[in-house]
């Protein structure tokens, strides 16, 4: 097995988000360390049907007490899962030339049903196993599982590459990396290149649920729908008063965690505004928390995720903010498919047998290595 010792190896990366709106799939050539290559990305799409079942995965996952269980729709979506991965990794490869179309490793984060680390408990579902032996590749998998066992928060788990892109591009430090997928969450980078990262809260998840249960749309495109409202400050009071909002972090969420009957009877424009509003302000509120702790304000916000392609959003985030707020893909960076890049980085760093997850990014009490390695010969 492969040990840090500088050699490069080709990672593809895979990641369903908290949005449930497909698997992205991306190919890294890295170290595992400061060496990261980004070659390629594919995105597959779940369709209408496909994501109405991975929202009642969602549903009877809801205080799930063990990981191996899959009531109710859960060994369906499980299945639906595996074979989308399957998909998005035959299509990322199929155009690439002959000597990228075989990765040493896939990291493979499956998809979340349930995240309760105050219980010991998070629960990704997707057969690693299976993965493994249509692909003929080796699978990292189960990244959260140790981290969480420790006492950790499990979550995130994308700051340690943050912090790999941020040094090879050299931002100004210190600078915060946000990540607006169905949560959202934030890496801050202080001038010594120490980690702390967090859910700020919620991300795209509650105006997609609010989209699809309404018109039965997957999103509200560039944020039209809610630039026509009008924000409901009494309900934004409301939610915002979750207790969440007051804890310390590091610190993690389900993305079910969010109580939304406050914009239930408002007509849809309004509903969306103030959800929108909900999210650009709990992720202000987050980078506060973290300016406060470091002692510093950031010099940079960069926006990565779903999230960056609401211009709405990015606005009202752009207005809130007194540092500059770049997106992604102005530094060059691939924002849709940076967490899928995330995990291919992982994979290579479980190989190497290199910490995943540290204090500052979990709460972890020690750096913490992290996932399972389920091999493509049959069993």
């Amino acid at each position: 097995m492969p040990k840090n010792d500088g050699e490069s190896l080709l990672a593809l990366g895979l990641m369903s988000g908290t949005s449930c709106d497909g698997v992205d799939a991306a190919l890294l050539r890295t170290d595992g360390a400061g060496m990261v290559e980004p070659l390629s990305s594919h995105f597959r799409a779940y369709d209408e049907q496909e994501q109405a079942l991975l929202r009642r995965a969602l549903e009877d996952g809801q205080g799930l007490d063990d990981s191996k269980a899959r009531p109710g729709c859960l060994k369906e979506a499980e299945m639906l899962v595996t074979k989308a991965h399957e998909e998005a990794v035959a299509q990322l490869l199929a155009d690439l030339p002959d000597e990228l179309q075989h990765p040493d490793v896939i990291g493979f984060h499956g998809q979340t049903v349930w995240h309760d680390p105050d219980a010991g408990l998070t629960v990704q579902i997707g057969d690693a196993q299976e993965l493994a032996q249509k692909t003929g590749l080796p699978v990292v998998a189960q990244f959260r599982q140790a981290d969480v066992a420790a006492g950790g928060q499990g979550a995130p788990l994308v700051p340690i590459y943050h912090q790999a892109l941020r040094a090879k591009d050299v931002l100004p430090l210190p600078c915060a990396v946000l990540n607006i997928g169905g949560v959202a969450n934030v890496t801050w980078i202080d001038e010594s290149g120490e980690l702390l990262a967090f859910d700020t809260g919620p991300g795209n998840a509650l105006l997609n649920d609010l989209m699809s249960s309404r018109i039965g749309r997957l999103m509200d495109e560039d944020g039209r729908i809610a630039a026509a409202g009008q924000v409901d400050y009494l309900a934004l009071i409301t939610m915002m008063a979750n207790p969440y909002f007051q804890k310390l972090a590091p610190k993690s969420l389900d993305r079910n965690a969010f109580d939304t009957s406050p914009v239930e009877q408002m007509p849809i424009e309004d509903a969306a505004a103030t959800l929108m509003a909900f999210t650009t302000e709990t992720i202000c509120l987050g980078l506060e928390q973290a300016e406060q702790r470091a002692g510093k304000a950031a010099k940079m916000v960069v926006v990565c995720g779903g999230g960056q392609n609401n211009p709405a959003m990015m606005t009202q985030l752009a207005g809130a903010l007194e540092c500059p707020v770049k997106l992604a893909r102005d530094l060059g960076w691939d924002g849709d498919a940076l967490e899928a890049q995330a995990f291919a980085y992982l994979a290579v760093r479980h190989l190497k047998d290199m910490p995943l997850t540290y204090p500052g990014t979990t709460g972890v009490s020690a750096p913490m290595k992290g996932g399972e390695l389920f091999s493509s010969e049959p069993k």
